[in-house]
Parts: structure tokens; C-alpha cells; sequence
């Protein structure tokens, strides 16, 4: 019987058969300073679709007050998300024309550890909450459609939600 080794996966050795990235402890470029309550490592991994390329993401947040204080939505593309390391709590609202968050229309789920979910072009949306200190949540969008459909807004304080759970 033929036998195979496993071999270490790194760049190198992978790099004729495609991509990775570990989406759990990202170590990889971020939008921002990566010790921030919410840190966005981008543009992980693409797959090429037939001219459209999906961007495999992660998203790091810190667990922060349950209080709702800023929303986005893309007008062209779903934001596929995934908790990746522990449950979290997810927001959204119905799409609408309006020039703020609908806070009036905010509703809250929570989402177990490993459950994708397809987040409509239009819906009002932001990062999900940590339930425990720190959690990963993989994202998948277009790439760069955090920079080229995404609106983004923060909501006056008079008008924040808080979250009871």
C-alpha cells in the first residue's frame, strides 16, 4: 500500500492548489488596529465565481455594551455572516429609502456558533455582539464592497437601541 505524509499547510506548499486563510485568530491585514472593539481582516480569500469574486472575510468583535449605534447597508449584494467562535446576537431592519437607521423597525436575533446568515441587499445591518470576550464571525461579500456598497451611519444617541437580553 502507497503511503502519503501529511505536510504542513503554509503559502508555499498550497500555493498550486489555491488559497487559505484561518478565519479564527485572523492574522492577516485589517481595516483598522486589530486590538479595536470591532476589527475587519478583509479580502482573505476570493473565489472566483464566473466574473463575480465573493471575498471570504473575518470580522473580530470584543464584547461591547448591547446597544445599537450605528447601522450599514450594501445597495447591490447580500453580506453572508457566520459566528465562528461562540454565539452572538444579530440586529437587522427592514430596507428602506430613508437618509437614517429605521430604529423603529430594529429587530434582534440570536444566532448560534456555526449558523449562515444571508443578509438581504438593502437591509439595515452592522456587527454582530459577542455574547463571550471576543468572537469571529466570517463574512462574505464582493470584494472591496466594504468600500465600494456599503452605507454606513451612526445613530444619534437620543436614538440608540438597547438590547435586552
Amino acid at each position: 500500500m502507497k503511503t502519503v505524509k501529511v505536510q504542513q499547510l503554509t503559502a508555499e506548499s498550497f500555493k498550486k492548489y489555491g488559497t487559505y486563510a484561518a478565519l479564527i485568530n485572523p492574522d492577516s491585514e485589517s481595516t483598522g488596529p486589530k486590538d479595536a472593539t470591532i476589527c475587519f481582516y478583509r479580502d482573505m480569500v476570493q473565489q472566483e465565481l464566473f466574473g463575480v469574486n465573493p471575498s471570504f472575510s473575518t470580522c473580530r468583535m470584543k464584547k461591547r455594551p448591547l446597544v445599537i449605534d450605528a447601522g450599514e447597508y450594501h445597495n447591490h449584494t447580500c453580506e453572508v455572516c457566520m459566528p465562528l467562535t461562540g454565539d452572538s446576537l444579530v440586529w437587522v431592519a427592514p430596507a428602506d429609502c430613508s437618509d437614517h437607521v429605521p430604529t423603529d423597525k430594529i429587530e434582534v436575533f440570536f444566532v448560534p456558533r456555526g449558523t449562515i446568515l444571508n443578509v438581504r441587499p438593502g437591509v439595515w445591518h452592522h456587527a454582530a455582539f459577542a455574547l463571550d470576550d471576543v468572537l469571529d464571525v466570517m463574512i462574505v461579500l464582493p470584494e472591496r464592497a466594504y468600500i465600494n456598497d456599503c452605507v454606513c451611519l451612526s445613530i444619534p444617541e437620543a436614538d440608540q437601541v438597547q438590547i435586552e437580553y
